[in-house]
């Protein structure tokens, strides 16, 4: 154990770096909600969703964070007056000091993520998502210059961000060659002379850099060059899928018939009045499985390519299933929204407590309150 002192900051670092906000679709609101990134951490709870039963759970466990994937704060909110439902949930977290953070649609996207804690339940070796994510843009920077000029050069391109790939830093690739230029009338060349002739021996030096640090490369680059007109390239890199995305692919250990796999989902997944419902032939065979936590119907045409045997998902409705069946799409499984997202909370805490649990006091625990909104389902009655 550490005596280290663990800030509302250090946590929401170690959430951003696993769930990257960039990840989050454009409509989303995610991060921190309420709370002071100075405070102190001690005791996190996780849950999916922010109910007042939860927030009372919360601080009757004396936890100083919430974090919840779906936000309580999302749609076209201009208060949280104490007399407002959600208001109300604010004021009593703010006032027990507990803080609250929400990471959603960039946990559905990150590497591991919702899809990734909802296949390993489930015995899926996840491939890949169904939706890839493109790497974020990349330039290529070749810039020449001088030898007695090249690690003033390269320093500056570091230091405004350029030469990461991945883990590494300050990462360049350098070549010696021979620069040759003729200076005109009205120039003021750093070397050689106006009008004449001038070869001089040169470094090619290059590094990638993110695209949208674009500005801040070229500044530096034309702060410490000593040419009056330095000679450089920028090349746009071919954006690549990623590991991170929307949904799953994955493969079972064993081939199994879609009446197991649909007993499998039932015992893993915490129960629930809606159950799982499964649509398709019982005793097809399934060995490969595309899955995506939450609501997941705007997959189905992209799943009937993908040559996957079920897909399981949440949220499903009449139409868009009978209609994905009939042309030809694999089988459908579908469960509870709060049951498919639910094995989240404790991938989340397992990264959290990865960077704290040696920290003298820390205490973590998933929720043990149920936020699924339903709460009764009838049986079927036996035909007379």
């Amino acid at each position: 154990m550490t005596d280290q002192t663990v800030k509302l900051a250090d946590v929401v670092a170690v959430l951003d770096a696993a769930y990257p906000p960039r990840l989050a679709e454009s409509w989303d609101s995610v991060g921190l909600v309420c709370g002071d990134p100075s405070d102190r951490v001690r005791k996190v709870m996780y849950t999916v969703d922010a109910t007042a039963d939860v927030v009372e759970e919360a601080l009757e466990w004396g936890a100083d964070l919430l974090i919840a994937h779906h936000p309580l704060l999302l749609r076209g909110v201009d208060t949280v007056a104490a007399n407002t439902p959600k208001g109300a949930l604010i004021h009593r977290l703010v006032k027990a000091g507990c803080a609250l953070f929400t990471a959603h649609t960039n946990a559905d996207s990150a590497d591991p993520g919702v899809s990734d804690a909802l296949a390993a339940v489930l015995g899926v070796a996840v491939s890949r998502p169904i939706e890839p994510i493109d790497a974020p843009a990349v330039d290529k920077w070749v810039v020449l210059v001088p030898k007695t000029h090249s690690s003033a050069v390269r320093s500056a391109l570091f230091g405004a961000g350029a030469g990461a790939i991945g883990n590494y830093r300050e990462c360049s690739w350098t070549v010696e060659g021979i620069g040759q230029f003729r200076p005109e009338v009205g120039a003021e060349p750093a070397i050689g002379a106006v009008g004449r002739l001038a070869q001089v021996a040169e470094d090619r030096i290059e590094v990638v850099a993110p695209a949208s640090a674009r500005q801040t490369v070229l500044a530096a680059l034309t702060a410490v060059h000593p040419y009056e007109e330095p000679a450089f390239d920028i090349f746009e890199e071919a954006r690549l899928p990623t590991s991170t995305g929307l949904g799953r692919i994955g493969t079972l250990a064993s081939p199994t018939t879609l009446r197991e796999f649909s007993e499998r989902v039932r015992r893993a997944l915490p129960d629930t009045a809606w159950g799982v419902r499964t649509a398709g032939d019982p005793d097809t065979v399934v060995r490969t499985v595309a899955l995506c936590g939450g609501a997941g119907d705007s997959f189905l045409d992209a799943v009937r390519a993908l040559g996957v045997d079920v897909y399981l998902t949440s949220d499903l409705r009449h139409h868009p299933v009978d209609e994905h069946l009939r042309a030809g799409g694999p089988a459908v499984i579908d469960v509870a929204h709060w049951a498919s997202e639910y094995p989240w909370c404790e991938q989340a805490r397992s990264i959290v407590d990865a960077a704290f649990a040696e920290t003298a006091g820390w205490g973590s625990r998933v929720s043990g309150t149920r936020t699924d909104p339903w709460t009764l389902g009838a049986a079927p009655t036996a035909s007379k």
